[in-house]
C-alpha cells in the first residue's frame, strides 16, 4: 500500500463524518432517460452525484439512433471528465491534439477538462461510462473551430 507523507484530512473517520455517503450503486436499478446532451442517446444516473454532494457525477450512456453528424465544437465547464467505453467505439477531435482520437470497447480517456472537442463519429452500439467533476456543469458551443481544425 502506498502512503503519502501526510493524509489529506484527519482520519480515520466514522461513517457519519465521511466526505461522501455509503451507497451500493446498481446500474440495473437506475432508469434510462433522454435528459442528456444528445437526442440520439439515452442516459442513466449511476448515483455518485447524490452521495458526493455533487462533487462527482457518473452516467451510463448508450446510443439510441444511428450517428448522423458531428456534434460540433463545444466545451464543458468541469474540472475532470473521464470516459470509459463498454461497447462499440467513439471518435473525437480535441483542440491541441493532432488527429482523430478513437476509443474502442475496453479503452478509456481522461478528456481534458474545459478543452474544446467535437464528437466526429460513433458506432450504433456505443455504450460508455462517463464520470464528471462536478456532477452538474454547463456546455457551450463554439462558432469557430479551434486550431488546428480551422
Amino acid at each position: 500500500m502506498h502512503n503519502e507523507d501526510t493524509p489529506r484530512y484527519d482520519g480515520p473517520r466514522e461513517l457519519a463524518q465521511s466526505l461522501s455517503a455509503f451507497a451500493r450503486i446498481s446500474a440495473a436499478e437506475a432508469p434510462w432517460n433522454q435528459e442528456g446532451l444528445r437526442a440520439d442517446s439515452e442516459y442513466r444516473d449511476l448515483g455518485l452525484a447524490a452521495v458526493t454532494n455533487g462533487r462527482i457525477g457518473a452516467k451510463h450512456i448508450r446510443a439510441l439512433k444511428p450517428f448522423t453528424d458531428p456534434t460540433g465544437w463545444h466545451w464543458h465547464d468541469m474540472t475532470g471528465h473521464y470516459l470509459y467505453v463498454l461497447r462499440g467505439s467513439v471518435t473525437f477531435r480535441f483542440a491541441g491534439v493532432e488527429g482523430d482520437v478513437t476509443l474502442k470497447a475496453g479503452e478509456g480517456l481522461s478528456q481534458p477538462a474545459g478543452v474544446p472537442h467535437n464528437v466526429m463519429g460513433r458506432s450504433d452500439d456505443l455504450e460508455v461510462i462517463e464520470i464528471n467533476e462536478p456532477a452538474h456543469y454547463g456546455t457551450w458551443d463554439l462558432d469557430v473551430p479551434p486550431a488546428p481544425w480551422k
